[in-house]
């Protein structure tokens, strides 16, 4: 197979950080004939640097809704599961997420790196020394509050209680045993202590529905009690998709909030929907990652260590809103503040 040569030189770029090299195993995990370039030159990419690489290809349920989440062809598969636990890297384009395989395989050491975007978006993404030391002040900052509360001018108004629940960082590539990352990303995010968030979330034009890949047109209002969502209100035709998509999984879960946090890589684009022309192509790592978004989510925690794995999960990334950690200010109305957090100007 013929690769691209800007390709495999942004892919060896990556491998170099996730410190892959002699003695190493990597395994691609992929389904069917999805991304297969990149597939291939993942391979030859480890290769070169001197690793032992192979792919492990299953074929892709299709009968998987749009949005469904932790539901994948390894459940059962227990030949693969061994596979991928003896691996030192897995470079996951299937998707494990929010699954208790991922959680088995994270648990056995070995890193994980998703990757789902088209090429021009890496490249437009792609990390470096000072996003991730933003995101790991970002992580730190979390990990030592008690609080997080978020507000709008439009009407959100919620907190948090926080301690019960790990934090975790993405800032695009892992280099640590048992870490999983998101190439390219830009974040940091928690979870709120079970039946301790309360408040109201109000979205609005412009605050993105990730599960569709589309903008928010009209305004919803989410009320939250004790960590669920116990109305959503809205006249227009955003708060009747989000109401009959949720109710579509006939799981109470599903309006339980799931993590919390906010985007720090500045070359993420909230209007990447907008312009781009080959969208079902994209995932939605513009959209979780841009700079000073409060990314708002329901559903999934077993990443945290929860119990929660509904299918059904919704990342709500907003705009213009305000944040603070034990009343320190970290976002003021989509701008980053905190000076730990900030971009440094380039001269």
């Amino acid at each position: 197979m013929k690769i691209d040569a800007d390709m495999l030189h942004v892919l060896t770029e990556e491998l170099k950080l996730c410190k892959v090299g002699p003695g190493q195993t990597m395994v691609v995990l992929s389904a069917g004939d999805e991304r297969a370039e990149c597939a291939h030159a993942f391979m030859v990419a480890a290769k070169r640097l001197g690793a032992t690489t192979f792919n492990l290809n299953v074929a892709r349920d299709l009968t998987n809704a749009v949005g469904v989440q932790g539901r994948h062809p390894i459940v059962g598969n227990e030949l693969a599961m061994r596979t991928l636990k003896s691996a030192d890297l897995v470079i996951d384009m299937l998707g494990l997420l929010f699954s208790k395989e991922q959680n088995e395989i994270q648990a056995a050491g070995v890193r994980i790196l998703r990757v789902m975007e088209p090429l021009h978006v890496i490249k437009a993404m792609f990390p470096t020394a000072d996003l991730r030391r933003r995101v790991e002040r970002a992580k730190e900052m979390m990990e030592q509050a008690k609080a997080l509360r978020f507000t709008s001018d439009a009407g959100t108004d919620i907190t948090y209680q926080l301690g019960q629940y790990p934090v975790m960082s993405e800032y695009g590539y892992t280099d640590e045993p048992g870490r999983w990352d998101h190439l390219p990303s830009g974040f940091s995010f928690t979870q709120g202590n079970d039946g301790e968030i309360d408040g109201t979330v109000v979205l609005q034009p412009g605050d993105i529905i990730c599960a569709f890949k589309q903008y928010v047109q009209t305004q919803v209002t989410l009320k939250v009690e004790k960590g669920l969502i116990v109305d959503i209100a809205g006249d227009g035709l955003d708060a009747q998709l989000i109401r009959d998509y949720m109710a579509s999984f006939k799981d109470p879960r599903a309006y339980a909030i799931s993590h919390i946090g906010w985007g720090l890589n500045e070359r993420a684009r909230w209007y990447q929907f907008s312009t781009t022309r080959h969208l079902s192509d994209e995932h939605v790592m513009n959209a979780l990652s841009f700079y000073g978004n409060v990314l708002f989510s329901t559903g999934p925690n077993l990443e945290l260590g929860g119990t929660n794995d509904t299918a059904c999960h919704m990342d709500l990334p907003m705009r213009q809103c305000s944040l603070w950690l034990d009343g320190v200010p970290i976002v003021d109305r989509g701008d980053v503040v905190h000076p730990d957090m900030r971009v440094t100007p380039s001269r």
